[in-house]
């Protein structure tokens, strides 16, 4: 146990307003909602809550400050890099307070002894700010050669005023997603977080003024979907919105920005197949099919959910994988050794738990798990269910919590079909010592990342997105500044003789 007196966060310092033009302000309505605890269920502070009036503040602030000849827009693309670059600095000097606040909000364990938690977090948050700051001044455009005596030239234009709506499950993470390659592109931004989890992303905003951003570059709005969030979806004065949530919400999100036709990007649900063949190293296959699901309490869009075993190895695998999901340390996140936090509110865990009992009902068979985890906070047991069939419910459905489900096949090309008979493609995974055969079954799979022997690996440089229902663009990587530009082309006649 990490005692109190180790912790650095202090819930009566916490930010708790809306960040507007690089102030600090109340909502317009003066109204409140509660973020809690999911340890403790206990609430930790009141925030001020966003709605309409205040996303019109917010997009107001960010079209001036998108305005010909402002600060930002007469910037240069090496100085928008270096500001990007500071915030990363600020975010490395404050690491420690952001790890905890996390950690504190989103109930995840802060990882300080080697697992996974907020200290990966932080660190891959940091990076992608690092590594947009690097694109900022390498957007380029090209000269094409046209037929006739003319030259044709592209430029890559910011797209303006940009909203961002973000989840709640990696909310640092998440908000750098959209954020960090938006200023890189040169960009304004209003940034919607989860009424779940809103303080990491309001520290963050403490940062960017400090770092010096002009006002309104950046606004950070605390708030609920039906009102900020499908407010700033629809407002006329934002030209692309981003989103990351479930595949429901994603088609209300497009279906709202058709009211001027605004870009839309969109990172979606999963239900992401992993294929164990009979000559995976076995310890590997279920040390990379235990992360793939169980990291981050199962609340991660590309968990490996749907995990299809050949069947000469079914048995021996599932014994070794109930044995390491029973080894799981569950705790708080100031339980140093805490493995496995809780859900992050009620709400997931009540779900999370509707699930496993559709699971049972459906006559699938419970290896471990299956329960609550102690009588206070959303803690779930990491759940393995065995024997399941892939018309059950718990297979097609995305349940985003420590449920792991186990699937027998029997060949490549069967498996390849049940892999891709899904509504999804975010992720897949592939186990397997023979890499012509993974590469040949990682070429088959509809998704968007498969992993070979490996799974959840989030490296800044490698662009992330779905196929199908699980959105479109990708985030990351160079390919993240095409969500954020605009591409202009401009003819110039040439007088003399072509060459």
């Amino acid at each position: 146990m990490i005692g109190n007196g180790d912790l650095i966060v202090k819930v009566d310092e916490l930010e708790t307003r809306l960040f507007i033009n690089n102030e600090f302000v109340n909502s317009v309505s003066g109204k409140t909602f509660p973020t809690v605890n999911p340890a403790t269920e206990e609430v930790i502070c009141n925030v001020q809550e966003a709605d309409a009036a205040d996303v019109d503040k917010a997009v107001k602030a960010a079209k001036a400050a998108f305005a010909l000849k402002s600060p930002w827009r007469s910037m240069s693309a090496s100085d928008r890099g270096k500001l990007i670059w500071k915030l990363a600095e600020l975010m490395e000097r404050d690491y420690a307070y952001l790890e905890e606040l996390e950690a504190l909000d989103n109930g995840k364990p802060l990882g300080r002894e080697g697992q996974y938690g907020t200290k990966v977090d932080v660190a891959l948050t940091i990076a992608l700010y690092r590594y947009a700051a690097g694109w900022a001044d390498k957007i380029s455009g090209d000269t094409i050669p046209v037929d006739g005596n003319t030259l044709v030239y592209t430029r890559r234009e910011p797209i303006g005023v940009c909203g961002a709506i973000i989840p709640w499950n990696f909310p640092l993470a998440m908000q750098s997603w959209k954020m960090a390659p938006a200023l890189a592109a040169g960009c304004t931004i209003v940034i919607k977080t989860s009424e779940k989890t809103p303080l990491t992303a309001l520290y963050v905003s403490k940062l960017v003024a400090e770092a010096g951003f002009p006002p309104g570059v950046v606004n950070t709005l605390s708030g609920y979907g039906p009102t900020a969030g499908a407010h700033l979806a629809k407002h006329p004065d934002v030209d692309k919105i981003a989103f990351t949530g479930s595949t429901m919400t994603g088609r209300l999100i497009q279906s709202m920005a058709a009211s001027n036709l605004k870009r839309v990007s969109l990172e979606l649900g999963g239900k992401s197949p992993v294929i164990v063949c009979d000559d995976a190293d076995l310890d590997t296959a279920v040390n990379m099919c235990h992360v793939g699901l169980f990291l981050n309490q199962g609340q991660c869009c590309c968990a490996g959910s749907r995990i299809y075993v050949q069947d000469t190895i079914y048995d021996a695998f599932v014994e070794k994988a109930v044995a390491k999901a029973k080894a799981i340390q569950m705790g708080a996140y100031n339980e140093a050794k805490s493995e496995q936090g809780p859900q992050v509110d009620k709400i997931q865990f009540d779900s999370v738990m509707g699930y496993i009992a559709k699971g049972k009902a459906e006559g699938a068979t419970v290896m471990t798990g299956g329960e609550r985890h102690g009588k206070k906070g959303y803690f779930v047991q990491p759940t393995i269910f065995a024997d399941v069939k892939d018309d059950m419910i718990i297979c097609k459905e995305e349940i985003f919590g420590p449920v792991m489900t186990l699937l027998k096949f029997t060949s490549d090309d069967e498996v390849v079909e049940r892999a891709n008979a899904s509504m999804y493609g975010l992720g897949a995974g592939i186990m397997s010592s023979n890499i012509g055969r993974a590469l040949g079954l990682a070429n088959q799979i509809r998704a968007g990342s498969v992993w070979i022997n490996s799974y959840d690996d989030f490296s800044v440089q490698a662009p992330f997105g779905g196929y199908k229902q699980s959105g479109n663009s990708r985030e990351k990587g160079k390919e993240m500044l095409d969500n954020y530009l605009e591409t202009k082309c401009v003819f110039v006649p040439l007088q003399g003789p072509k060459c």
